[in-house]
């Protein structure tokens, strides 16, 4: 019976910690950048998009399509390093514990 309160109490250790982590995630921010820094977008670790930062140079009428694509290069630079670094807090959360394959966390 003292193995089953240890784990429930491991549980919750790792519940809090987890929520915590979110609670991080939220606050952290990475950036991602295209164009030779032309283009720069703002994530949330979580992957919420906080700001796009265009430079001028960019903002003719015929290279629209060009900027487009930028935003989308940049945004996808800055949603790979939100991906690291949430993997890098879950770990952290979890104690290097492996998680089965396809579990992601957050839930």
């Amino acid at each position: 019976m003292k193995d089953i309160m240890g784990l429930m109490k491991q549980a919750q250790a790792m519940q809090a910690k987890l929520q915590e982590a979110q609670a991080d995630m939220e606050r952290t921010e990475v950036e991602g950048t295209s164009g030779g820094g032309l283009v720069s977008v703002r994530l949330t670790a979580k992957g919420d998009l906080k700001g796009i930062s265009i430079d001028p140079s960019l903002l003719k009428v015929d290279e629209r399509e060009i900027v487009e694509d930028l935003i989308v290069a940049a945004h996808a630079e800055a949603r790979k390093r939100a991906e690291v670094v949430m993997a890098e807090k879950m770990k952290g959360v979890t104690g290097g514990i492996p998680l089965p394959p396809g579990m992601k966390l957050p839930f």
